[in-house]
């Protein structure tokens, strides 16, 4: 053999050490568990032969504990990009069968590595995890890469769309990577999240909860809402984030791909008419207006099991990627609280920051009182969600389906705080409250006062359900610039969409500004 034929099977030796991971008895392990391996995971995530791998050589640098005489090469980690659906994306995937997919100094370098050539060249990052948390022979090393690759998350927030999807363990340091991330993709059963595990838990506070009800999939999906979306397996969790990816543009410098669709732009929505209930406190189901107002009425509901009382997600309408902000009568009559404001608060600067026009459809009836809300804090995060609608310089479109009282209909992308198109459904109701608590405080003493107390305060109910509760005395001080037909909605909001694609609005220069946090 000469010595060129000998250095390139030196080469694919190497190469094939990487490949292997932990060994075949890992990757059985792996398997037994429901589990794919980091390179079955890519090779899905991205199209057909596009992943080109980054440093599948690197080894780890740490000769303490033994540790020289395990070395394997890529030291737990494949990073690389590829393309889905033929744009490019970058992608990393921790191996759990080379040291638990533990990070170490080098393993941290390499993502860290991918996310520095995301943001140079505007693309999405997506990352699969499945660690057992810091490698504790590398100490304070592993803990310095960790801290290299949150800043580098934050760094590119806003600029380029970053996904994670957790598919096994994510402790304590390691969850905070994800956790600045847009999107956190959780798999049922096999992914858990914590800052401290069941053990530590147990010793300090005598608290006994499994890892599941601690920190799994259900838990975070339904409680937390750290997770935005749960799969039921691997392959379920690899094509949410495909999904997700073809919906969002590839950087802050771009529109969001347009999106094919056979349904007609002028289409009437006949079924709106009769979705409002003839009884104001009667519920619905908001979702069954946006299935009707979105392109062929498909929508990719974000966090659809925490705090279900708002609706947050991803659509089309003509062709054109929208987020929707919908307050769900279903769910404490669609009033706002801590959970829900924070949840709408940031999908809205996701969408702001990615150039995604916002749909809001609003029916609230107000702010969810109780001292829980107001010990919570429900003014600190309800001005969030006040904040980022302000904040947001994206086409913004609402529609008020029914109730839009106090200060709730401020906040929800009122003309006031810079929505561009807002307009009402007959049954619009605009006022500071509803018709029994205004009537209880401005004619108190008359109806105190009155023969038939009952009598005169259903007649003075009435009176101002007919001045007050309907969406025309806002229309007429310009507050809507359209009192609509329901049926008429998709035609109406496409049409305004179109006209507002290229707007621009210029917001004072600053550093940053300062959210209620």
């Amino acid at each position: 053999m000469s010595s060129t034929e000998q250095r390139l099977q030196d080469l694919r030796n190497r190469k094939a050490r990487s490949e292997a991971g932990g060994g075949q008895a890992r990757v059985d392990a792996q398997h037994n568990r429901g589990k794919m391996t980091a390179r079955e995971r890519m090779e899905m995530l991205l199209d057909e032969g596009s992943f080109q791998e980054i440093d599948a050589l690197v080894e780890h640098r740490c000769r303490d504990f033994n540790m020289d005489t395990n070395i394997i090469p890529g030291d737990g980690v494949v990073t690389g990009h590829g393309t889905i659906n033929g744009r490019e994306v970058f992608a990393f995937a921790q191996d759990f069968t080379v040291y638990g997919g533990s990070l170490g100094e080098m393993h941290g370098l390499k993502i860290c590595k991918v996310l520095d050539m995301a943001l140079k060249t505007g693309r999405p990052v997506i990352g699969m995890n499945d660690s057992g948390g810091a490698r504790i022979q590398e100490g304070v090393a592993s803990l310095g890469s960790y801290a290299e690759i949150f800043f580098r998350n934050v760094r590119a927030s806003g600029v380029v769309p970053q996904i994670s999807v957790i598919m096994g363990p994510c402790a304590g340091g390691a969850v905070y990577s994800p956790a600045i991330t847009d999107f956190v993709i959780m798999v049922d059963q096999t992914a858990h999240m914590f800052i401290t595990g069941p053990e530590v838990i147990k010793t300090v506070t005598n608290e006994v909860v499994s890892f599941e009800d601690l920190g799994g999939a259900m838990t975070h999906g339904s409680k937390s809402g750290v997770s935005h979306f749960t799969a039921s397996d691997d392959e379920g969790a690899i094509m949410l984030a495909r999904e997700l990816t073809d919906l969002l543009p590839q950087n802050n410098l771009e529109r969001p791909p347009d999106k094919k669709t056979s349904d007609p732009i002028d289409r009437m929505c006949d079924a709106l008419d009769t979705i409002i209930p003839d009884v104001a406190t009667k519920p619905y189901d908001v979702l069954d207006v946006i299935s009707e107002i979105l392109d062929d009425g498909a929508f990719l509901e974000v966090q659809a099991d925490w705090a279900q009382n708002i609706v947050i997600g991803f659509g089309h309408l003509g062709s054109h990627t929208v987020g929707v902000v919908a307050n769900q009568p279903k769910v404490l009559a669609g009033c706002l609280d801590i959970d829900a404001s924070d949840k709408a608060a940031r999908f809205v600067r996701f969408c702001d920051a990615f150039n995604i026009p916002i749909i809001t459809l609003e029916d609230v009836p107000g702010f969810l009182p109780g001292t829980n809300q107001e010990w919570g804090g429900i003014i600190r995060h309800g001005a969030k969600l006040l904040y980022a609608f302000a904040e947001a310089t994206v086409p913004k479109l609402t529609v008020i389906l029914r109730k839009a009282y106090g200060g709730a209909y401020d906040v929800m992308s009122s003309k006031h705080i810079r929505g561009d198109y807002n307009v009402a459904w007959p049954t619009g109701e605009l006022a500071v409250m509803g018709a029994d608590g205004a009537v209880e405080i401005i004619h108190k003493r008359r109806i105190a006062h009155a023969r038939n107390a009952e009598q005169e305060r259903a007649r003075l109910t009435e009176d101002f359900n007919e001045k007050f509760a309907n969406p025309y005395k806002a229309a007429a001080l310009g507050y809507l610039d359209d009192v609509i037909e329901p049926n008429e909605t998709r035609r109406r909001l496409a049409r305004a969409l179109e006209m507002l694609l290229d707007k621009e609005e210029l917001r004072p220069a600053r550093k940053h500004g300062n959210i209620p946090l």
